[in-house]
């Protein structure tokens, strides 16, 4: 078996905790090949690439380049391109959708305001059917070609809305996010992604194989999933991450220190949890890209679920 499927179907390391993190995506339309850091290496001219990071920066915003699944020839004929725009923040989640005829109109968006939530009437709704987002960047990862884009495919031939997008995970290809909520998934297969879009029809969030809600940082993703088990919730804005404050580390003395971190998330019915997690590297070995040789990668480990006083507790949805 090659070190790519090795790694894909190695499930030792757990996913949750480990989602690209975005309140707000912004996904643009770009055919023809992507090279590694795919802004400024693709046919997308690399002054806008560079322009459009930049105006992102620090905003909540997050940029990627997406094409249909299929055949890359890049069609420089064309003048137009589909944009989304997506919020992933629980109890306001949006998305508006465009064609536009020069990515260089996307330099005028209010990315502060965006990363916030707020459209401002930009755009037209979308209304169709939940997004897949499949990554298959294939010049950051071989792994994300080779698992990614047969599995994009697929989605298509069965009438799922999919599209193939630039880097958001590496060693647990193929993996993906689904829009309107943005939970992605992991070592995914197309029974499952069909599954995790009919749970976000339903407007709920199938939990198997979830790495998280990018909305929030990993340690929210991994307390979020954590609640989520422990209760039996499916429902995708049923909980929030309200609060995520660093543990003090005792004395250490010289030993180094393990960042921790307690999550605090809220149900809407007014419970809530305050979920202690940590972040470790003492899993299995696992390498951090495909072909690369085995570490130690990062881990958000759940240390904890504690229920904090509110009212009284109310019987688990079935």
């Amino acid at each position: 078996m090659s070190t790519c499927a090795t790694a894909s179907r190695d499930a030792a390391e757990p996913v949750a905790g480990t989602s690209a993190t975005a309140r707000t995506w912004l996904l643009v339309e770009q055919t023809g090949p992507w090279g590694t850091e795919a802004l400024t290496e693709s046919h997308l001219d690399p002054r806008i690439g560079r322009a459009l990071e930049a105006a992102a920066d620090g905003t909540g915003v997050r940029v990627a380049l997406i094409r249909r699944p299929g055949r890359h020839a890049d069609r420089h004929g064309s003048t137009a391109r589909r944009a989304f725009l997506a919020h992933t923040a629980p109890g306001r989640s949006w998305m508006r959708t465009a064609d536009i005829t020069g990515p260089e109109a996307l330099l005028s968006l209010d990315f502060a305001r965006l990363g916030a939530g707020e459209h401002d009437g930009l755009w037209d709704p979308y209304t169709g059917d939940p997004l897949v987002f499949v990554c298959t960047n294939g010049k950051r990862d071989r792994c994300c070609a080779l698992l990614g884009r047969p599995l994009a495919a697929e989605l298509t031939v069965s009438g799922t809305e999919a599209w193939e997008i630039t880097h958001i995970g590496h060693r647990f290809s193929p993996t993906l996010f689904v829009l309107p909520y943005g939970y992605a998934y992991g070592r995914a297969s197309a029974p499952l992604v069909k599954d995790a879009v009919e749970s976000a029809r339903s407007g709920r969030v199938l939990l198997d194989h979830c790495r998280g809600r990018s909305a929030w940082e990993r340690p929210a993703q991994a307390a979020d999933l954590a609640v989520r088990e422990l209760i039996r919730e499916d429902r995708a804005d049923a909980l929030d991450a309200v609060r995520t404050e660093a543990v003090p580390p005792p004395d250490p003395g010289d030993a180094p220190v393990t960042p921790a971190w307690a999550v605090t998330v809220a149900h809407r019915d007014g419970r809530s949890w305050q979920v202690t997690v940590e972040q470790r590297t003492d899993g299995a070995p696992a390498p951090a890209s495909c072909g690369l040789p085995l570490g130690r990668p990062a881990r958000m480990a759940v240390l904890s679920v504690r229920a904090l006083p509110g009212p009284a507790s109310s019987p688990a949805p079935s």
